[in-house]
């Protein structure tokens, strides 16, 4: 009976002798082997450990590359401004080339005419749409006088309208009010031009009799003493025939662009002698 009496001493000297051995043998164990009673807390810490360095990992990749992105976005504009600066300045150099091939073109034909001429620059463009005619920036304080004609390397514009004493305006060829004396280049059929709108002119007064064709080359005939005679006015675009009709219906297309005009010449003295364009062939000269 007295073992069935249950004593608090006898059981704690019971569990000290059960474990000194379990003790003992695990100091006589490896200190570099892990006891298997750790195994669980290493596991936990092992794993712990190892899911914050992949979290801290990720954290530090994202880092970098929005870092480098914040980098890279910095970057493409650094190099959008040069290649805007660098558009610019090889467009500034294009411009300049192109005046400067413009200039020596016109210092070409000036140095090659007989014709007594004064450069001018193209100010502005009439913006009325019943009126053609353009402003210069020489006036009669360079020698401009109203009725002289104004010209560019390719052939007639207009003539001086309204000089002032630094700025001219020029009538355009194709002005309602503007009148050219003309002639065909291949058949020397005569006539008038005048102005029919913006952009285009037309031949009166053609007898019904002449030898006019569309792609015709029509050049002043100098009778007006304003122009040289052969200076290219336009081409002939179409040609109507009407039986009612007096003359000829010739309607023409300038040689000269005015909408593209930057720099002309004014010509100062009436010439007699023919300036043969460029595009009227030996033929045409021959059947004068």
């Amino acid at each position: 009976m007295n073992f069935l009496n249950f004593d608090i001493r006898k059981a704690i000297a019971l569990f000290i002798l059960a474990v000194l051995p379990l003790i003992n043998i695990n100091m006589q164990q490896n200190r570099t082997q892990i006891g298997w009673y750790d195994k669980p807390f290493y596991f936990l810490g092992s794993v712990s450990q190892n899911a914050f360095f992949s979290f801290s990992e990720i954290i530090r990749n994202t880092t970098s590359i929005y870092v480098n992105l914040v980098g890279i976005n910095k970057k493409n504009k650094e190099l959008q401004i040069q290649n805007e600066e660098l558009l610019s300045r090889l467009q500034t150099l294009e411009e300049t080339k192109k005046e400067n091939d413009r200039l020596v073109q016109l210092l070409d034909f000036k140095h090659h005419s007989k014709m007594e001429l004064i450069a001018a620059k193209v100010m502005s463009k009439d913006a009325a749409s019943d009126h053609s005619t353009i402003q210069l920036n020489k006036g009669s304080h360079h020698g401009l006088k109203s009725g002289q004609a104004v010209i560019t390397t390719k052939g007639a514009v207009g003539y001086i309208l309204k000089p002032d004493a630094f700025t001219s305006q020029v009538l355009l060829i194709t002005d309602r009010y503007s009148v050219v004396d003309g002639m065909i280049a291949r058949s020397r059929a005569r006539g008038i031009v005048e102005g029919k709108n913006q952009t285009l002119c037309t031949l009166t007064y053609v007898e019904k009799s002449e030898d006019v064709k569309s792609g015709d080359l029509v050049v002043t005939s100098g009778l007006d003493n304003i122009f040289p005679k052969g200076l290219p006015i336009a081409t002939v675009e179409t040609v109507e025939n009407k039986t009612y009709a007096v003359s000829l219906k010739v309607d023409l297309k300038p040689v000269v662009d005015a909408n593209q005009l930057e720099e002309v010449f004014v010509v100062t003295n009436a010439m007699n002698e023919e300036i043969l364009p460029p595009s009227v062939s030996q033929v045409d000269v021959e059947t004068k």
